[in-house]
């Protein structure tokens, strides 16, 4: 109840619009990009918050050091140990399996520009659980933020990188230079 009346001040007193295809009702990936400012972790807040989404979302292990460990719990964090990253995949299955609802909120092209691609972490988690992937979304350009539409991947990394292409086309981010293309390493022999 708090946290959705504080996503509605936002958004009323925001420069920032949401526009949004409705929340997802079974877990899901959310794809957060394009990923060009730490910002995009407020509007994510806000988004998720405004349409009462419990989520879940994937930082390096540093940002749960000291007294930042319990707010970042308490945000939906989940520290990943890059030393063993596959525990994380672990968590959420576990998560799905005990039948929570939430959108776990990865951020494939990185930190914050830089990249030459995403990560395919988000890809093999969905996969692997079963979960369909939300396509989330920061734009500058319009001042827009928001999800866009659910969808179920296929196998085909090609052809469901070619239909995220589609949709993250004409979205800029909050720093448009910073922005990576939607493009997993190599995507001819990527692992399903």
């Amino acid at each position: 109840m708090i946290r959705r009346t504080l996503a509605r001040v936002y958004w009323a007193l925001s420069r920032w619009q949401l526009r949004t295809e409705p929340a997802p009702t079974r877990p899901t990936i959310l794809i957060g990009a394009p990923h060009t400012s730490n910002w995009d972790f407020v509007l994510m807040l806000a988004i998720s918050w405004r349409l009462g989404i419990p989520i879940r979302w994937l930082g390096k292990e540093s940002l749960f050091a000291g007294w930042r460990g319990p707010i970042m719990r308490g945000l939906g964090g989940i520290a990943v140990d890059r030393a063993d990253a596959g525990q994380v995949v672990s968590e959420v299955v576990a998560g799905v399996h005990a039948g929570d609802v939430f959108g776990l909120v990865v951020t494939p092209d990185g930190t914050r520009g830089g990249n030459t691609h995403w990560k395919s972490g988000f890809y093999r988690i969905a996969r692997e659980t079963g979960m369909p992937v939300t396509l989330g979304y920061v734009d500058r350009t319009t001042m827009t933020s928001g999800l866009g539409p659910t969808i179920e991947l296929t196998g085909d990394v090609a052809g469901d990188m070619d239909r995220i292409r589609a949709f993250y086309a004409d979205k800029a981010g909050l720093r448009p230079h910073l922005r990576t293309e939607p493009r997993l390493r190599d995507e001819s022999t990527a692992r399903p």
